[in-house]
């Protein structure tokens, strides 16, 4: 599915999670709207899903050649940073380890979490960077989930390999019907379960590391660290690349700190 196209569908969900506080057309009952609302989510997350770039092919292709038998192992931080060395050995030199962290603010508590960037470079040395997450479904679980979002969550994969849009359209869709499954079931939309604090996880301040050698095999619930090297890049906007061009020789344990742009908040769906 082209761009073009994705860009209409998620305009329809969006419209959708609008017209459920806005609509005064008595010909649709909420139950109707709602109905519709949660087709129109599921759709558009499936066209989401299943579409992918040959680049994002590729490189989910590698992780799961090295992830085959670590599927059910614990997502520790030693596990990510030994797939980050068996991907740069695979050519994918752009690839480290994402540290992020946020502080608390009205409504989103404090938190912290990790993920793999990969920083691909094209033949006209254009830089794209995908997100990869190799705990990605799980972030979406819910206590007592309605039909209605466990369909949705079923559809997520167990693994993340994409953009920054594709990724933060997910977390819209899925924080809209987290709202309403929690709200059919009686509870309150605990504040990890708010779009503020689902995009944080991938879109905050962050540290990248770039590990050197293991020293040992890991992955299965090791939680040893290994050595690594600590660098950073700045970005202006989720969609800007990071830069590869000059690279930190100085100590080994060189630490950096510097963050994403909080303008990521700017391209979200509103949805609590």
């Amino acid at each position: 599915m082209g761009s073009l196209e994705e860009e209409k569908l998620f305009q329809m969900v969006h419209d959708f999670i609008e017209s459920e506080s806005t609509s005064e057309n008595p010909s649709y009952s909420s139950q109707n709207l709602s109905l519709n609302n949660h087709h129109a989510k599921q759709y558009i997350l499936q066209e989401i899903v299943a579409s992918r770039t040959a680049a994002e092919e590729g490189l989910l292709g590698c992780v799961l050649k090295h992830m085959r038998h670590k599927i059910e192992a614990e997502k520790t931080t030693s596990l990510k940073k030994w797939l980050v060395i068996r991907l740069r050995k695979d050519g994918y030199h752009g690839v480290c380890l994402c540290q992020t962290s946020w502080p608390t603010t009205l409504g989103c508590p404090a938190g912290d979490y990790e993920y793999i960037e990969v920083v691909i470079k094209d033949k006209k040395c254009s830089s794209l960077r995908l997100i990869l997450d190799i705990d990605f479904k799980s972030q979406f679980e819910l206590a007592r989930p309605t039909s209605s979002y466990k369909e949705l969550t079923d559809t997520l994969p167990a693994i993340f390999a994409g953009d920054a849009q594709k990724l933060n359209k997910i977390i819209s869709i899925l924080c809209s019907e987290a709202k309403n499954s929690l709200k059919e079931r009686g509870l309150h939309v605990p504040p990890w379960r708010t779009i503020t604090y689902m995009q944080s996880k991938w879109f905050s301040n962050c540290q990248r590391i770039i590990p050197l050698n293991p020293s040992r095999e890991v992955g299965l619930g090791n939680k040893e660290a290994m050595v690594g090297e600590h660098i950073s890049s700045n970005f202006d906007t989720l969609t800007a690349s990071a830069s590869n061009g000059k690279k930190e020789n100085k100590a080994e344990n060189f630490v950096a700190r510097s963050g994403l742009s909080s303008q990521f908040a700017a391209m979200s769906t509103k949805c609590f």
